[in-house]
């Protein structure tokens, strides 16, 4: 063939800084690793044998993909991409949990406008760093850069998780009952939900090197770059400590606190929430200062302070509130299940 011409890296695109960025990653990716792994990166797809991961009877298999929103916006203003990798394991492996299932492996894909391998290294450090938080594995991934149809600084990321449980055990409103306390599993930020609104009433305009609000220690890009807390290891922790009496677990991401226990919420009851039983953090107040958001509205949109509520039997609360501060996560019992029609009633 003649030489010359157009190449693939005239046209967008390097095949070399790719390989090196991928080169670079592998011991990252097998700090991951976990009984099942049977490969490391780099083939063509990832193996898993799901008899190596554990003994089970009847094991399901349980499946969750997602992203971290606009809060990438942020990372890229600020220039910091290793808590938005930890953010996007969290948004995984706890919609897995909130089924019962143990994270047993993930996998990302990543789109740039061009490959910056310390933007990308610090990128997967914080995924890997959150894969070994949850327990799951790096199992393979995808970065695809897209020279021409990107901005050379813009990223996107999203992961898929595959998890297991017993089929006899899955948690969800089928075992909910009246009399159920809801726990709340303590947020101290915003996760990755409610960006959009965020951004626009804080960040257009606005200096994110400045506080974040009156008297706060930290500025505004880091509060909106906190990382999410992993609520996995202490969801499968007080499962093993309480068994059936854990009966459903609720993710607060979109749809915020109202829109999400509702989904954990059988037919004729209702979820009574007491909104002074736990702490809302102040970035959540300068929010709904700012952009005059209604107390409503709020609910609808952000955690405001809880990044996941339990349905426990009545009789075991308090023992899961010792269980989960013991495993180091913050928890108040914050309301119960009563008969109703299908609301979340604060």
């Amino acid at each position: 063939m003649p030489e010359g011409g157009v190449t693939y890296d005239s046209s967008g695109v390097s095949i070399v800084a790719g390989d090196e960025f991928v080169r670079s990653i592998g011991p990252l990716v097998e700090s991951t690793a976990r009984p099942g792994v049977l490969d490391g990166i780099g083939g063509f797809g990832g193996l898993f044998h799901l008899g190596a991961a554990g003994r089970f009877r009847d094991p399901v298999l349980v499946a969750s993909a997602d992203g971290v929103g606009t809060k990438l916006e942020v990372a890229r203003l600020v220039g910091r991409y290793d808590t938005v990798g930890l953010d996007l394991v969290a948004m995984l492996v706890d919609d897995l949990v909130c089924l019962g299932a143990e994270p047993l492996f993930l996998l990302d894909y990543v789109a740039v406008g061009r490959v910056d391998e310390a933007r990308l290294v610090e990128l997967m450090r914080g995924i890997t760093e959150g894969c070994r938080l949850a327990g799951c594995a790096l199992l393979g991934g995808e970065t695809a850069e897209h020279g021409g149809v990107m901005a050379s600084d813009d990223l996107d990321v999203a992961g898929f998780a595959v998890g297991v449980l017993e089929r006899d055990e899955e948690l969800g409103r089928a075992r909910v009952r009246v009399g159920d306390q809801l726990i709340g599993l303590a947020s101290p930020g915003l996760r990755s939900n409610g960006y959009s609104l965020a951004r626009r009433v804080l960040v257009d305009g606005g200096d994110l090197s400045a506080p974040a609000y009156p008297g706060a220690s930290r500025t505004l890009g880091e509060e909106l770059l906190l990382p999410s807390v992993i609520y996995t290891p202490g969801v499968l922790r007080l499962r093993q400590v309480v068994s059936g009496d854990l009966h459903a677990a609720a993710h607060i991401t979109g749809g915020g606190i109202l829109g999400n226990v509702a989904r954990i919420l059988p037919e004729r009851t209702d979820a009574r929430i007491d909104l002074e039983s736990f702490a809302t953090p102040e970035i959540f107040f300068e929010i709904q200062r700012r952009g005059s958001v209604s107390a409503r509205e709020m609910l609808r949109v952000f955690n405001c302070g809880l990044g996941m509520v339990l349905a426990v039997s009545s009789s075991r609360a308090s023992e899961a509130l010792d269980v989960l501060r013991e495993t180091g996560f913050e928890s108040y019992v914050i309301g119960e299940i009563v008969e109703g029609s299908g609301e979340v009633s604060v």
